[in-house]
């Protein structure tokens, strides 16, 4: 029996990077961690989804979204929901 490292089980499953398939889910991921970043940081600052989205001008409803699913989530409304709800500090970084 071969052993297969996790790298070799996500090109065969996903495909492999630089392929649309494996592209769209590496976003996919990235815009799932988004949310839960968001999450934790509201809970450690003890506000309901209710509090936070009064404090941005948001609907609980869409709050729960991004914490769920962080895509479709504009540069301006995460800097809004960071700096303005939760006293943070958004941080970009950008590999080439």
């Amino acid at each position: 029996m071969d052993t297969k490292s996790w790298k070799d089980i996500k090109d065969t499953v996903y495909g492999k990077k630089g392929t649309e398939r494996r592209d769209g889910l590496e976003r996919d991921f990235e815009s799932f961690k988004i949310g839960l970043l968001l999450r934790n940081a509201r809970e450690e600052k003890n506000l309901t989804q209710e509090q936070l989205g009064e404090l941005v001008d948001k609907k609980r409803t869409y709050i729960s979204r991004v914490e769920n699913n962080g895509s479709n989530l504009t540069l301006k409304t995460l800097y809004e929901i960071v700096e303005k709800g939760l006293g943070g500090k958004v941080t970009i970084s950008i590999e080439v």
